[in-house]
C-alpha cells in the first residue's frame, strides 16, 4: 500500500512568488489542506502556522481547533463547511491516506460541527470567492480569494487574497501591512491597545 509522506515542500519558486507578493495575503496549500507554506501577509491575517508544529499546520484543523478562526471568521459556519467540503473532495481523490483518516477521525470526535458536515458527504471545489473576516487588529475586511492548482504538481494550490481597489479592506490591507513591519517589541504593545 502506498503510504503518503507527512509533510509535501513545495518549490523554492513557490517561497519567492510568496515573497514578492508581500502586500498580499497567500498561501501554499497541499494534500488535507496543509499549510506548506506562507507569506508575512498571511500569517498576520489568520495565524502564524510557521510557529506551529508541523502536525498542527493544517487549514481545517486551524477552523475547528483554534477558537481565533471562530472569532476571525465573520460567516465561521459557511466558511468551515466549505472547507470541510474540500477536505471531502480530496478524500475522494486519495482515499486510502492514512494521515487524512487520522485527521478526519481527531476532528470527527473533537468537533460537533464538524462531524456533522462531514457526514453530510458534501464535495466542494475552492477555487475563487470571497470570505469575510474580523481581524483583530484592522477590523471587518472582505477579501477575494482566487486559488490555483499548481500543474507540476495537483495537489499544492496557490491561494492568493485581495480586496477590491479603493475599498476599506484595501486599506485595511495596507494597515495591516504596516503593523507587520513594526519592530517586533511593539507588536505586542500594540495588541493589548
Amino acid at each position: 500500500m502506498h503510504r503518503p509522506r507527512a509533510a509535501r515542500r513545495h518549490r523554492p519558486g513557490l517561497r519567492d512568488l510568496l515573497r514578492i507578493l508581500e502586500h498580499t495575503p497567500a498561501l501554499v496549500l497541499g494534500r488535507r489542506l496543509d499549510v506548506l507554506a506562507s507569506n508575512q501577509m498571511a500569517r498576520a491575517l489568520l495565524t502564524d502556522f510557521d510557529a506551529l508544529p508541523h502536525r498542527e499546520r493544517n487549514l481545517v484543523r486551524f477552523m475547528f481547533c483554534d477558537e481565533i478562526a471562530r472569532s476571525l471568521y465573520a460567516h465561521w459556519d459557511t466558511h468551515a463547511q466549505d472547507i470541510v467540503a474540500s477536505l471531502r473532495r480530496d478524500a475522494g481523490r486519495h482515499p486510502h491516506d492514512p494521515l487524512l483518516a487520522e485527521l478526519v477521525g481527531e476532528l470527527s470526535i473533537k468537533d460537533e460541527d464538524f462531524r456533522r458536515w462531514w457526514a453530510d458527504q458534501n464535495v466542494y471545489r475552492h477555487t475563487h470567492g470571497s470570505k469575510h473576516f474580523h481581524h483583530p487588529i484592522v477590523g471587518p475586511l472582505t477579501l477575494n480569494y482566487e486559488s490555483l492548482t499548481l500543474p507540476a504538481d495537483p495537489d499544492q494550490r496557490l491561494s492568493v487574497y485581495t480586496a477590491e481597489a479603493g475599498s476599506s479592506s484595501e486599506e485595511a490591507l495596507r494597515l495591516l501591512a504596516a503593523w507587520i513591519r513594526l519592530p517586533e517589541t511593539s507588536h505586542g504593545q500594540h495588541a493589548d491597545h
